[in-house]
């Protein structure tokens, strides 16, 4: 299986709330940019990525999780962050059963995301170390 007919299978598993959360923050997700790709990781976890990883999503007992791996980089005007707050690289959108998902500043979310890790790249391609030059001995 591929890694978005995984991600098919554990919401089609998911027959209660979190498979409709779940669902939910994927299409938003997908729907922000058509170039984020899914991935599946760490034995399973569904992964978004474009140019990095934007965020991973897991189902839990009481919550869906929504961790954004350089959140504590990205702009959250909505507030959208309610968890990882102090950390210093990522953040989390814990949704709980009756929680109500903002579409847009979750699409606006990732679109952020995007763009970090697209000036990342660029910062990495600028930054390549030059060779060395070797000054040799004069004789």
């Amino acid at each position: 299986m591929n890694p978005s007919e995984r991600i098919d299978q554990l919401i089609a598993g998911l027959t209660d709330w979190r498979g409709k959360t779940l669902s939910a923050i994927r299409k938003a997700i997908l729907d922000a940019d058509g170039e984020i790709i899914e991935e599946w990781k760490w034995m399973g976890s569904p992964v978004w990525s474009r140019d990095g990883i934007i965020a991973v999503g897991n189902a839990h007992k009481d919550k869906v999780k929504l961790t954004f791996s350089h959140g504590a980089s990205l702009p959250d005007p909505d507030k959208l962050f309610n968890n990882g707050l102090n950390g210093k690289v990522w953040r989390a959108i814990d949704l709980f059963e009756g929680d109500k998902m903002n579409e847009r500043a979750l699409k606006n979310l990732v679109r952020a995301a995007v763009d970090y890790n697209q000036a990342k790249l660029k910062k990495k391609a600028v930054a390549v170390p030059r060779a060395k030059v070797r000054k040799g001995k004069k004789r």
